[in-house]
């Protein structure tokens, strides 16, 4: 999402995400006091007025790349396994393995119930929440990201089955995690890709014991080149959708909404109608092997809009 600034484990960017050490952009804002506390209430309550919207946009095409990966897995073998990179708080796992629209956990963490509780027990909340709206076929999802109590709060409801608070951008991945990433069928982002490059990704692909699918909403404000020539290298065929892009939140200011006009365009798309109606918009990007690409079109992995 919208921007980041220095932490002392890295960058944090504006969703919440794992990043590395490259600069925030001029104009973008920051939201560091969000990111890494011990529960998402004050994560809904700042993103809810800026109508952040990039985890449900990849809901339901999470769901139908988990379906698609579903189809192939052996018989015998466990759920598909689903990596959440800047898994933040665990939001991509709740959308996907949960009955619940993003719309309402904002209505659940910013309502009266859960303004009372203290953090432990909004986590016992949580637990029945979650495990009441369970789906009857659910992803296993791991998740990965610098914020360390986000993690944890995430592991502690159940939402990932496992978390790492790493970042592969400035160091290499531990032994645990690559054994957790090394049965992934699937890697979900939907923020953070700006402040990503091929670090993330090359010791994960490395070492994935089948080929992996990779879904990421990236800001148009940012190239997807690097990461694509890395999933490439990796015998991934990276698709960019053409038909439409898809909102993430409202610009803070005037300043933001200048920078991104301005990064857009010198990335050679138009605007007009996207960043000059006042929010940031992302494209969808689809990696995979060139047979699965044959098999199963992007366009049947599109929301319906």
């Amino acid at each position: 999402m919208g921007g980041m600034r220095n932490r002392g484990h890295g960058n944090v960017a504006a969703d919440g995400s794992q990043a590395s050490e490259i600069p925030v952009p001029e104009g973008m804002t920051a939201f560091d006091d969000i990111y890494d506390q011990p529960d998402p209430r004050a994560y809904f309550r700042s993103l809810g007025p800026l109508e952040y919207q990039a985890p449900h946009h990849g809901q339901s095409v999470f769901r139908r790349a988990v379906a698609a990966r579903t189809g192939t897995v052996r018989a015998g073998q466990r759920p598909v396994t689903v990596l959440d990179i800047c898994c933040s708080y665990g939001i991509n796992a709740a959308l996907l393995n949960h009955e619940v629209t993003l719309d309402d956990l904002y209505a659940h963490y910013t309502s009266p119930q859960a303004t009372a509780l203290t953090t432990a027990e909004l986590i016992e909340w949580d637990r029945s929440y979650y495990a009441a709206r369970r789906r009857q076929d659910p992803a296993r999802v791991i998740g990965l990201d610098v914020a360390t109590n986000a993690i944890s709060y995430a592991c502690e409801v159940g939402l990932l089955e496992q978390g790492f608070a790493e970042n592969l951008e400035t160091g290499p991945p531990s032994p645990s995690l690559l054994r957790a990433a090394r049965h992934a069928r699937l890697i979900t982002i939907t923020g953070g890709a700006t402040f990503l490059s091929p670090r993330t990704f090359q010791p994960i692909l490395a070492f994935a014991q089948d080929p992996v699918w990779v879904a990421a909403f990236v800001l148009r404000t940012t190239s997807y080149e690097s990461i694509a020539a890395c999933l490439a290298a990796n015998g991934l065929v990276t698709e960019k959708a053409t038909t439409h892009t898809f909102r993430q939140r409202r610009f803070t200011d005037a300043d933001e909404q200048r920078y991104a006009v301005q990064a857009v365009t010198a990335a050679g798309d138009d605007p007009y109608g996207k960043e000059t109606d006042g929010y940031f918009h992302t494209a969808l990007h689809l990696s995979r092997p060139p047979e699965d690409a044959k098999a199963f079109p992007l366009t049947d992995l599109m929301p319906r809009l």
